[in-house]
């Protein structure tokens, strides 16, 4: 396991409140591979909380991914949709958990949101 991957889910329930703001409520298994190893993380996900174990168990959904890939979307250099629809990775299960839970990854180094740089348009036009 990297040391990005460890900092990436104990950080999440203090993330939460402000992640998690509408009605998910469910659990998903995260499934991470490397060569003939894998790693279970379990996150439990309600309004405005997160739970972390290491325990596997019964969860609404299941994400497979290689741990390399994982290190690359805590980091930003990869995108989870993205991932899936280029079948680099899969979900099954409550698409809705992975939607939500994809939510904790940071953009990509250097992206703006387009409102912000709308803003600065205008104000350079005024």
């Amino acid at each position: 396991m990297t040391e990005a991957t460890e900092r990436f889910f104990e950080s999440l329930p203090a993330r939460a409140p402000a992640i998690l703001r509408g009605p998910v409520s469910g659990t998903i298994q995260i499934d991470l591979s490397d060569g003939n190893r894998t790693e279970h993380w379990r996150v439990r996900m309600g309004p405005g909380s997160v739970e972390v174990s290491r325990m596997r168990g019964p969860a609404d959904g299941i994400w497979y991914s290689s741990q390399d890939l994982f290190d690359q979307l805590v980091t930003g250099r990869a995108q989870a949709i993205s991932a899936v629809l280029r079948n680099e990775s899969s979900f099954s299960g409550n698409v809705v958990l992975f939607l939500a839970f994809r939510r904790f990854f940071p953009e990509p180094p250097g992206t703006r949101d387009p409102r912000e740089v709308a803003r600065e348009q205008v104000g350079r036009l005024r």
